[in-house]
């Protein structure tokens, strides 16, 4: 069996800046990643397709993909898009031209499939997906925090928000879930299995390279899945992926009249200025190639795990969505091919709940700390170039806990009904808020280094303000505090403090 699982996040960036960092990441994600997605994804429910991959959509992505100031944000953008391909048909030369026409058919296709399928946000979409059995949909923690580095109730209260707010936008409750940067460590399934976890993802070496089956993990019944990093790397590798072939559009160069992107790759060492125009042809042809190879890596992978392990194998290719269509433009049509493509070469698709039913299932594993960031460790977000931020984050933790629970037991009276108290609930959406993982990664690959530090620390003063005035009896003044920090960000409105073990 082949399973394709696509893992979907991006920070929460709304009312967070524009340019360079900010909301227009999300734009350019929405655009070029989530639409084109979608449209595969009905395509293929219109041609009674089912289980065709498993879709990992954190809490916080979702929350923007419904969020109106986003919706009216997106649809602004892609007007702008398209004003900007009108800008360059209007040029002089027929480069120029070429690039607007082009770019102006596929903002016209983005705008009507916008104002026809997205204007009331992602999930109807999304629950029409499910309900069609076209996908398998996975969770995650609310806010995306490392898990091995956070406090276990804090752990726990994330997975289980995580989960509810994945009920409440799609009607029902993953069975598994894309564990944020794919971090472990010893116990956690312990907690997987208390939230209703049956399964998640670990990268390949977690489980010492042999991805040929899930493990379940411990003494536990939750299967971890590995990425098998043969198949995955045909596309992911910086260094010969497919999207860095020269056919294809390159990301970096941009024309810098109209911000559009007129260049193919043409080769790894050329200059911006010296890269060839885009051929459409040309990368259609060199879909069509890789689709090919993949095909036959899978084939290939699957007779030697087979041989190896006695029994069928299970190949599990795991990718960030935003790679398909934002940094690999023609990634999308490259995903709609293949999964044509698969089971016409007598290849099994399915899900990674598929495989847990098929029995694609070896031996338990005892699972050790692990990610899928450098050096597979937690380097990334426990190093010492974000030791700062580890620390910032034991920090706001421990203060939002210590005080929602000298709160919640000030307040508790014996028969008498917790009321819900959101004060104490702007406390825990902030400090989840502040230990977002992606702060940690952006410092350590110093990629808006600048920009993650200012979003962490301005999070962590949120708890702390809110914190003080609680702490010295200011329930008036804490409560306005928590309304306004909640009004500028207006997420997460179904966390709920009372439910903190």
């Amino acid at each position: 069996m082949f399973s394709l699982v696509l893992h979907s996040h991006l920070p929460w960036l709304a009312n967070h800046g524009r340019w360079p960092v900010g909301e227009e990441w999300l734009y350019q994600s929405w655009a070029a990643s989530y639409l084109p997605l979608v449209g595969v994804l009905k395509r293929l429910a219109d041609q009674g397709k089912s289980r065709q991959l498993s879709l990992g959509i954190t809490p916080v992505l979702a929350a923007q993909l419904d969020d109106p100031h986003c919706l009216a944000g997106m649809h602004h953008w892609l007007g702008n898009w398209q004003l900007r391909a009108h800008e360059a048909a209007l040029m002089p030369s027929a480069d120029h031209r070429a690039l607007g026409a082009r770019e102006h058919r596929l903002s016209s296709a983005a705008i009507e499939d916008f104002e026809q399928n997205w204007r009331h946000g992602a999930s109807p979409i999304l629950r029409s997906l499910i309900d069609a059995d076209t996908i398998e949909l996975l969770g995650g923690p609310l806010a995306h925090p490392f898990q091995p580095l956070l406090d276990p109730r804090m752990r726990a209260f994330s997975l289980s928000e995580g989960l509810a707010d994945a009920n409440a936008r799609w009607g029902t409750t993953p069975a598994g879930i894309w564990a944020p940067e794919c971090g472990f460590t010893p116990g956690m399934e312990i907690g997987y299995h208390a939230a209703g976890v049956r399964h998640f993802m670990v990268d390949g070496p977690a489980l010492r390279g042999d991805t040929s089956l899930g493990r379940t993990v411990r003494e536990s019944d939750v299967v971890a899945f590995g990425r098998d990093l043969q198949a995955s790397y045909r596309v992911w590798s910086p260094k010969s992926g497919y999207p860095g072939h020269g056919a294809y559009r390159d990301f970096h160069t941009y024309d810098h009249d109209t911000g559009l992107k007129p260049a193919r790759v043409t080769g790894r060492s050329v200059s911006g200025e010296d890269k060839a125009p885009y051929d459409p042809d040309l990368a259609a042809a060199a879909i069509g190639r890789h689709v090919d190879d993949f095909v036959e890596t899978v084939r290939k992978r699957l007779r030697t795990e087979s041989d190896r392990i006695g029994r069928p194998a299970l190949v599990v290719a795991a990718f960030d969505t935003e790679l398909f269509g934002h940094w690999w433009h023609e990634g999308p049509q490259w995903l709609e091919q293949l999964l044509t493509a698969l089971p016409e070469a007598g290849i099994t698709v399915g899900t990674l709940s598929d495989a847990r039913d098929h029995g694609y299932i070896g031996t338990p594993v005892d699972l050790a700390d692990s990610s899928w960031g450098s050096g597979k460790d937690w380097r990334v977000w426990a190093g010492k170039q974000v030791a700062d931020l580890v620390q910032l984050n034991d920090e706001v933790v421990a203060t939002a806990l210590e005080t929602v629970d000298k709160a919640r037991k000030a307040n508790h009276a014996p028969n008498r009904v917790e009321l819900r108290d959101r004060v104490n609930d702007q406390l825990l959406r902030e400090a989840l808020m502040a230990v977002s993982s992606d702060w940690a990664f952006m410092v350590s690959k110093d990629s808006a280094a600048g920009y993650a530090r200012d979003r962490a620390h301005l999070h962590a003063h949120a708890v702390r303000e809110i914190a003080e005035a609680v702490s010295a009896g200011q329930v008036a003044r804490a409560q306005r505090l928590a309304a306004g920090w909640n009004n500028a960000d207006g997420l997460f409105p179904g966390l709920d403090a009372r439910r903190l073990t």
